[in-house]
């Protein structure tokens, strides 16, 4: 890039509320668009390897050969930009700072500053009127968005690939030798996502917006702070839409200097004096400052407190104002949105608006009870069936979709939210969004877990494991798939335990323990005892029990994971005597012999039925055994301590009811005596193995959606920093076995102390969440009364 005033691009004209990008010059790329990222409604989509049939009674996957994946098409230029806005007041120099930091930044550059102080005004005019990388410009917001998400848009940006999400290789293979400026608003991720997201992209010019600066010395940074005296008045001017009377200058010098020059603050001081409804301005006095939300409340109506409460329930997730104006009765949402905005009360985003944070105290104080939360999973599984609904359209609220079904499952509603999830999953699903995806998945699992809905368990479990797969983390596919027929089959379903079934031969599979008397070929005939198996073939030799493994091409995973092998690759029958490498997964070792839904081939072959070396392509061969194809015939489920309640909930009913203890291994799809169908090596994927939890320590996700870290302190303590404007408030953790507490003080915006903080975490079992307790109590004289005190619950996920 030259110099700054030669490269910078006047956006087009229009109120800088709405419209679209400017337009292109010729030469560069005609008029300019934005990157359709919709996808197919219907239909299949291919997320690496895989081809997958999205269905709302499980998904069926089949693995594709490179050469037959979809061939992605280059656009002229990526243009994905923001609503035009105006020009920010006063940012000149902050914006000529900013196009020279992008000239000497290395390809990474961090506008960073305080919550409202302006960096996504700057960061949106940056987007529209600096010059764009040689092969285009994209804005994205990184507001509950996961790392691949992201990576994705940008792909989709680039390129015309309905319906296709490659590996994060092939991104990083297609993205490699773009040059784009990509601009990232509301970074909320640690190191190691920020590194995984701009290596998407290595030839492109990252600017990152975040609250602080976290790339020290790996960036070139911008500090965005208040405005200066003069911009400040000209700013506030600006939002009363009206002249200032002369006898109101020196208020208003005062205010602006008390309000730092946060254009947040002007921006409701404005508010509050154009709501007064007064032909005069009267300003708010200076003394007010800091107190301009208890006043703005005090002058708002009922439609516009039921819209505040529903963006403070939703926790700052983003809403279009069509879901607004449903939900809380209002005929002209979008008028009442805006002028919400204008007060600085939510914030207007890409596709509708958010609450602003520090507003939801406020929203408390005067309606104690959150919106329903029936109400909401009532209306979203609605729309999100209706016809035109695409998954585009629900991946922009998934962050809203997931808050209202924990909302319901913690008002004892799980039922509505087992309905939500499952309606929303197969488009988001369709959407590529696999991170937003996944949450969904989750939660969809735990409330039909709350709820006992047994189709429910089955559906998530199966979309859990097909979402593994096309991850490419086979270990823990393969293991839902092994519990996803069999609650498949707890049901009925016939259709979903074929589909689990068939995804099986992509995944390592679960091998049957030793056969017992009686059992033939295992391959699902007259001589299979139970008439089960989980593959064609025969099995191979049984080793001594003390003999060492062999290891083979086949046996790979198996080794991988600590499990002794038998010549063949499969897992050897006496596994049960032979422990565990020490640095091994695997918490359980379970294989069943009592038959659920018995056949009269389980009387004849006892418990044992004999099984294949490997996994046929069609999946497991049943013939009348029914439940019997994974109970009776001695199946074994590897429990992998990565948090996954329900399969451990499962094992521990199995072991309850009589099961008995053998072997289990994992083989590969299409070892010796499998199939035979060819199969294609995955590309790099993260490892499968999961990160031991150390205790407290690590990256968190709030039922919020904030993340934040909680570091050891070498003293076997942790600690939580919470800073505010009242100086440092870190909270330290003590505690063992999975409880802990802390106790930290609690000030008024004056910086009074007025009462404790006190938090228990509680891990789960598997570490990877928390339940957390909070208490605020105020120590009072009786003249005053703390109405935001109390206890409220909270839960922690860990992200990795």
């Amino acid at each position: 890039m030259g110099e700054p005033d030669m490269h910078r691009r006047e956006p087009a004209g229009g109120d800088g509320q709405n419209g679209s990008g400017p337009q292109r010059g010729a030469g560069r790329t005609g008029d300019s668009y934005s990157a359709s990222v919709d996808g197919d409604a219907s239909g299949p989509v291919v997320v690496g390897n895989h081809n997958v049939v999205i269905d709302g009674d499980g998904s069926h996957v089949t693995l594709i050969a490179p050469q037959q994946r979809p061939a992605p098409v280059r656009r002229e230029q990526a243009v994905l930009l923001p609503r035009r806005q105006r020009e920010p007041v006063g940012r000149e120099r902050d914006l000529d700072a900013l196009e020279a930091a992008v000239e000497e930044g290395g390809g990474l550059v961090q506008v960073w500053g305080p919550p409202g102080v302006g960096k996504s005004a700057l960061l949106r005019y940056a987007a529209h009127c600096l010059e764009p990388g040689r092969d285009g410009v994209i804005f994205l917001s990184a507001i509950d968005h996961e790392v691949d998400d992201l990576a994705q848009k940008i792909f989709e940006a680039c390129y015309e690939a309905p319906d296709y999400a490659p590996s994060r290789t092939e991104v990083q293979r297609l993205l490699a030798q773009l040059e784009l400026m990509v601009y990232v608003d509301d970074v909320d991720l640690d190191l190691r996502q920020l590194r995984a997201l701009t290596d998407a992209a290595p030839a492109a010019t990252f600017v990152l917006a975040s609250r602080e600066r976290t790339l020290l010395g790996e960036s070139t940074s911008v500090e965005l702070r208040g405005l200066g005296p003069e911009a400040s008045l000209s700013l506030l001017t600006r939002e009363l839409r009206r002249p200032l009377p002369p006898g109101e200058r020196a208020a208003a010098d005062e205010l602006c200097t008390l309000a730092l020059g946060l254009p947040l603050l002007l921006l409701r001081a404005a508010g509050l004096a154009r709501v007064d409804g007064a032909s005069s301005v009267t300003l708010p006095r200076p003394a007010e400052i800091s107190g301009l939300l208890p006043l703005l409340f005090q002058r708002l109506g009922a439609a516009q407190l039921r819209a505040l409460n529903l963006f403070a329930t939703l926790q700052g997730a983003e809403l279009s104002a069509g879901h607004v104006g449903t939900l809380c009765d209002v005929s002209d949402p979008d008028a009442l949105c805006t002028e919400l905005a204008g007060l600085g009360l939510v914030v207007a985003t890409e596709r509708g608006y958010r609450g602003a944070a520090d507003a939801v105290p406020e929203v408390r104080r005067r309606v104690s009870e959150p919106f329903p939360a029936d109400r909401l999973c009532d209306h979203f599984a609605q729309w999100a069936t209706a016809p035109g609904v695409t998954p585009a359209d629900v991946a922009d609220h998934a962050r809203a979709l997931e808050i209202a079904a924990q909302l319901a499952e913690r008002h004892g509603q799980a039922d509505r939210a087992v309905r939500l999830a499952r309606a929303v999953s197969p488009l988001l699903a369709r959407s590529l969004r696999v991170g937003v995806w996944g949450r969904l998945l989750d939660q969809g699992q735990r409330a039909a877990d709350q709820a006992g809905d047994n189709a429910a368990r089955a559906y998530f479990t199966h979309e859990r494991a097909v979402r593994f797969l096309l991850l490419g983390q086979k270990v823990l596919a393969a293991t839902l798939l092994a519990q996803a027929v069999v609650l498949w089959r707890e049901i009925g379903s016939s259709h979903g335990a074929q589909a689990a079934l068939d995804a099986q031969q992509y995944a390592p599979q679960v091998v049957p323990g030793p056969a017992g008397p009686g059992a033939g070929t295992g391959a699902g005939g007259a001589d299979a005892g139970s008439g089960a198996g989980f593959g064609s073939g025969t099995a191979g030799p049984t080793p001594d029990v003390g003999a060492p493994p062999v290891p083979d091409a086949g046996a790979s995973q198996v080794a991988a994971h600590g499990m002794p092998a038998g010549p063949t690759g499969s897992a050897s029958p006496a596994t049960s005597a032979v422990p565990p490498a020490p640095d091994a997964p695997v918490s359980v070792l379970h294989s069943t012999s009592q038959s659920v839904g018995q056949s009269s081939g389980a009387a004849s072959g006892g418990s044992g039925a004999a099984a294949g070396g490997g996994a046929a392509a069609g999946g497991a061969a049943a013939a009348s055994g029914g439940m019997g194809l994974l109970l009776a015939g001695a199946a074994a489920l590897v429990v992998i301590g990565l948090g996954v309640q329900q399969i451990q909930e499962w094992n521990r009913d199995s072991a309850g009811s009589g099961t008995s203890r053998s072997g289990t291994g994992f083989g590969d799809a299409a070892r010796a005596g499998g199939s035979g169908e060819p199969t294609w090596p995955d590309e790099p994927t993260p490892s499968d193995e999961p990160t031991e939890p150390d205790g407290l320590a690590g990256k968190w996700r709030n039922g919020a959606g904030e993340t934040f870290d909680v570091t050891e302190s070498g003293d076997g303590s942790y600690a939580l920093g919470l800073t505010s404007t009242c100086g440092d408030d870190s909270m330290k953790f003590t505690g063992s076995n999975g409880r802990y507490s802390a106790r930290t003080k609690l000030h008024t915006q004056s910086c009074t102390f007025f009462g404790t903080k006190e938090m228990t975490v509680t891990l789960a079992s598997d570490g990877q969440s928390a339940d957390v307790v909070t208490t605020d109590s105020a120590e009072t004289d009786g003249t005053w009364e703390c109405t935001t005190c109390g206890t409220e619950t909270d839960t922690w996920t860990r992200v990795d």
